[in-house]
């Protein structure tokens, strides 16, 4: 019987443990350019309904960083993952 991939093992590991990671750092990076920028260019802070994910407020733009972020996180994940199983599986056979 043949054994399932590490990279299919651990999917939700990786688009849980990816996406948490990665927002994670996306709002660290978001607050540390916001110290470094300011608010002098943003008008609206974008804190209410859509506005909070509009990318030229001072909210919608942290908010984006950590969306990019964790997507970043699970596709470097997903990458080491399938990798790392790979050579498992060479060491195996």
């Amino acid at each position: 019987m043949a054994s399932r991939s590490l990279s299919s093992k651990a999917f939700w590991a990786t688009i849980v443990g990816g996406m948490l990671t990665g927002m994670g750092n996306g709002s660290v990076f978001g607050a540390a350019t916001m110290c470094l920028v300011g608010r002098g260019s943003f008008g609206n802070w974008g804190g209410d309904g859509h506005q909070a994910y509009n990318p030229y407020t001072f909210s919608g733009f942290v908010d984006w960083c950590m969306i990019v972020f964790g997507i970043a996180y699970v596709i470097i994940l997903a990458i080491s993952m399938s990798r790392h199983g790979a050579l498992e599986a060479q060491a195996q056979g």
